[in-house]
């Protein structure tokens, strides 16, 4: 498993990451932002926590789980979304790194 951190998010704001759906292909999710979390520091914490949101310009929901995501530059990896609100252009889409 690859262990992702905030630095590696925070330069491909705006751009699409192609997320693998299970029966149905690919569909472009675009991050929309890349922040960090308060940091409540303990022993043997390994890295910072941070959110990513993502949005999806689709008419339907899709459910919680672990998706396979694919970058350009970053390769691929998979991501616990969680659908967290929706808005006139689709669908946001949260991530959680603690």
């Amino acid at each position: 498993m690859q262990f992702l951190a905030l630095e590696h998010f925070a330069g491909h704001v705006g751009e699409t990451f192609t997320v693998a759906l299970d029966h149905d292909g690919n569909a472009p999710f675009a991050l929309v932002e890349a922040r960090p979390l308060p940091v409540r520091e303990f022993q043997g914490m390994v890295r910072a926590p941070f959110s990513l949101l993502f949005r999806h310009e689709a008419a339907i929901v899709f459910p919680q789980k672990i998706y396979q995501m694919k970058h350009a530059s970053m390769g691929e990896f998979g991501i616990f979304l969680v659908p967290i609100a929706r808005d006139s252009s689709g669908f946001i889409y949260q991530a959680l790194f603690n």
